[in-house]
């Protein structure tokens, strides 16, 4: 170990939160250490990026920190039992580091290695490709190429579960101009003994790719040998280019046919011929693990491109095999039966960023344009703007780890930065500007997100069109926060509008059109058009569930809300029944620990209680208090927030000493890490109130009430519904008390403020 990581590993201490225990693993790009998180108590794995030496130029360690936070960033964004979980991501004493889940287990590298090069038993190599289908059918769906999957990057742990990692180089179908920066500088995308032919030749890729890297991965830990092994690296890429495999069963006659068949069109040379997805390819090997037939062949065989002569060494003299330059000097590098060292093509320092500023195609003329101001401004230097870019990837790190506040910190001041040197409207600072909106709604200050993105729209508009995209994300927002705000009817407004523009430029069945009407469900369903707002939900899922499939996260989304929108009705058997099958699809997807699959189990206990079912709705919410705890803590808002329910339908069990006891406790760890005047805060010091007045302490439940309407009033203002709750909770107390004047005249003031909101306009 050197320079800085070993500093590290002497000061044993990440952050003042991670303890470095001991080194489990070393790579190319750096090291992977055993850890104690000494703040949540449980062992974690901590990647640390290698610092590199003074032999490497400031491009390719640039190149190398960039790929490093790809990887926290790519992993950050995907929830799925079949990926390696990422907690956090940061920088510690110059060295970037990631803080992922720690496995129980070996790699399939390992796996072979472990089983002396033999191949592994057939069952468990059918189950991982299925495991390892599901998991990639996830990350395409979220439209992310791995581009380096490999048995090293393939994790089988104790429990037979299958992981995904390493995400370093992979490719966001929405960040190409990243993609661009990482791959200019010449370091080879991937590992030769697994990479596709297009990758090879420099071709379009996508998540077909993945399916060929899948094949090559198959091929070697069901026969012991990738499927083009030779020790040159020319040869391999040749032989992934031209050559026909041979089929495995030629290998080890003992494998099934369906399984043999599946692996050859996954090596197919087009990616035409490529099974479409991996959901398809997931489906064939279920139905080939069952016996049924898999899929017709019409043609009897698997279409390969014929084998062209080339150039070996030693080898009879053929046509110059056409590879890209950069494979010239290549190594083998990491296959899962030898350790040879990858080698790295020299950089190439002509691929970089320009100070260019195009902003598309002019929807009305059909011409590329950019607005005037920018022909009087002086062009900046590229390194300005490759700093710029850095720091806003870095930004949007932040975010997608949770980190908004120090994500807010980060786009501002590139904002600011932006608007000095490109201009206030150029789609770069109008993009910061964006990511400044979104962290502000996402803390909190709504009024200050909905200016900043009414900035934005307008910047947009002025330069993109009222109907471009990124104009109708803005707008979007704008709409969103709206409804933070409580302005529901205008957010209603801005989201029909929205609406129509995106369903006339792109269609209704377009993911941003669904997304566009789900919000709309949403909204409606706030402003008590809950009728309007089921149908709408309805539909909505019903057209995800269509084009994505029933289980995809956005299709769960929306039964979600449509499930809260029955309970709204009162329909609350058949909420129950469609948030149960909620839970049940999310465990399988997302995994039982996924946060989306605990709200929807919460949901279940909310429908429980609902309809008299408070026994269930206690046993449920013991389980997810939990569950809660050990995935978050114990004072993590949703642990309360599942205590909170636990308390409740004690209450409704007539368990009124140990009710109360519940809500003190969850009162006392939400005033200690929320406040005392947060909303959470005033609803558990009220179920407090209610446990006094159910044992017969009057006295101290009022005093209790007024607390809590006093605050709600300073908070939300006195025509409130929470507020108004509060008078009437009040008023009972002064009733049971004796003191019936009082009583009737705040009952008296509370019908007169619901009277007049009610005829205030919405």
């Amino acid at each position: 170990m050197t320079g800085a990581t070993a500093g590290m590993a002497e000061t044993r201490l990440i952050q003042s939160r991670y303890r470095l225990l001991d080194l489990i693993g070393r790579g190319g790009m750096g090291e992977v250490w055993r850890a104690r998180d000494e703040s949540l108590g449980r062992q974690v794995a901590v990647k640390c990026l290698k610092p590199m030496g003074p032999q490497h130029d400031q491009d390719f360690t640039r190149i190398l920190r960039e790929r490093f936070r790809r990887e926290a960033r790519v992993a950050a964004a995907l929830q799925h039992r079949g990926v390696t979980v990422v907690h956090d991501f940061g920088e510690h004493e110059g060295v970037l580091y990631l803080v992922m889940e720690l496995l129980d287990g070996r790699n399939l590298s390992q796996l072979l290695e472990d089983n002396e090069q033999h191949p592994l038993p057939v069952d468990d190599i059918v189950d991982i490709a299925e495991q390892v289908a599901d998991a990639l059918g996830y990350t395409h769906q979220q439209g992310i190429v791995h581009r380096d999957l490999k048995p090293a990057n393939i994790m089988r742990l104790a429990d037979g579960t299958v992981k995904i990692c390493d995400f370093g180089i992979a490719r966001l179908g929405h960040d190409i101009s990243v993609t661009s920066r990482l791959t200019g500088v010449g370091i080879a995308m991937g590992t030769p003994h697994y990479m596709s032919p297009e990758q090879i030749s420099g071709g379009q890729i996508d998540h077909r790719s993945d399916l060929y890297s899948l094949g090559c991965v198959l091929y070697e830990i069901a026969t012991g040998a990738p499927p083009f092994d030779l020790d040159d690296a020319w040869g391999v890429l040749v032989g992934h280019r031209d050559t026909q495999p041979e089929p495995l069963r030629s290998h080890r006659a003992e494998l099934p046919g369906f399984f043999d068949r599946v692996v050859l069109e996954l090596l197919a040379k087009t990616p035409e011929q490529r099974p479409a997805d991996a959901g398809d390819l997931r489906r064939r090997i279920a139905l080939g693990r069952t016996g049924e037939q898999p899929y017709l062949e019409p043609t009897g065989q698997v279409l390969l491109a014929p084998p062209v002569p080339v150039a070996l060494p030693g080898g009879p003299a053929g046509p110059a095999p056409r590879l890209p330059s950069w494979t010239r000097g290549m190594t083998t590098g990491h296959k899962a039966t030898g350790a040879v060292s990858p080698g790295l093509a020299p950089p190439d320092h002509s691929a970089g960023l320009t100070g260019a500023w195009t902003t598309g195609t002019d929807l009305r003329s059909g011409t590329a344009s950019a607005p005037q101001a920018s022909t009087e401004r002086p062009t900046p230097p590229p390194e300005l703007l490759s700093v710029l870019a850095n720091r806003h990837s870095a930004g949007l790190n932040l975010a997608r780890l949770g980190h908004w506040d120090e994500a807010g910190e980060v786009h501002r001041a590139v904002a600011a930065e932006r608007e000095r040197a490109l201009g206030p409207d150029h789609p770069d600072t109008l993009s910061s500007r964006y990511e400044v909106g979104f962290t502000l709604s996402r803390t909190g200050r709504a009024a200050d997100a909905l200016r900043e993105f009414g900035r934005v729209a307008q910047g947009r508009e002025g330069t993109l069109g009222p109907d471009h995209p990124e104009t109708l994300a803005a707008r979007q927002e704008m709409a969103y926060v709206l409804g933070q705000l409580g302005r529901h009817f205008e957010a209603h407004q801005v989201y029909a509008a929205v609406l129509a523009s995106r369903e006339r430029s792109m269609g209704p069945d377009h993911p941003d059109s669904l997304r566009c009407r789900h919000n709309l469900a949403f909204n409606l369903s706030r402003l008590g058009r809950l009728e309007d707002s089921y149908r709408m939900a309805g539909e909505v899922a019903a057209a995800r569930a269509r084009l994505l499939g029933a289980t995809h996260p956005d299709t769960l989304v929306t039964r979600y809300e449509v499930g809260y929108t029955l309970g709204r009705l009162g329909r609350w058997t058949e909420a129950l029944q469609t948030y149960r099958e909620v839970v049940q699809a999310r465990s399988q997807v997302l995994g039982a620990d996924h946060p989306d699959t605990l709200a929807a189990r919460y949901e279940v206990g909310i429908s429980l209680g609902r309809l008299g079912r408070s026994a269930e709705a206690l046993e449920l919410y013991r389980a997810l208090v939990d569950d809660r705890a050990r995935v978050s803590g114990p004072a993590d808002p949703e642990t309360l927030r599942a205590r909170h329910g636990l308390g409740v339908n004690l209450g409704r069990l007539a368990r009124w000493e140990e009710a109360l006891a519940e809500s003190r406790e969850v009162a006392a760890v939400r005033e200690r890490t929320l406040g005392a005047d947060h909303l959470d805060t005033l609803v558990s010091r009220r179920e407090v109130a209610v446990g006094l007045g159910w044992l017969g302490r009057w006295a101290e439940a009022l005093t209790v009430y007024r607390q809590v309407a006093e605050v709600r009033t300073r908070l939300l203002g006195a025509d409130h519904p929470d507020v108004l709750a509060s008078r009437n909770d009040e008023a009972h107390c002064l009733e049971q008390l004796g003191r019936g004047q009082e009583a009737v005249e705040l009952y008296r003031q509370v019908a007169a403020l619901r009277q007049q909101r009610g005829m205030a306009p919405s």
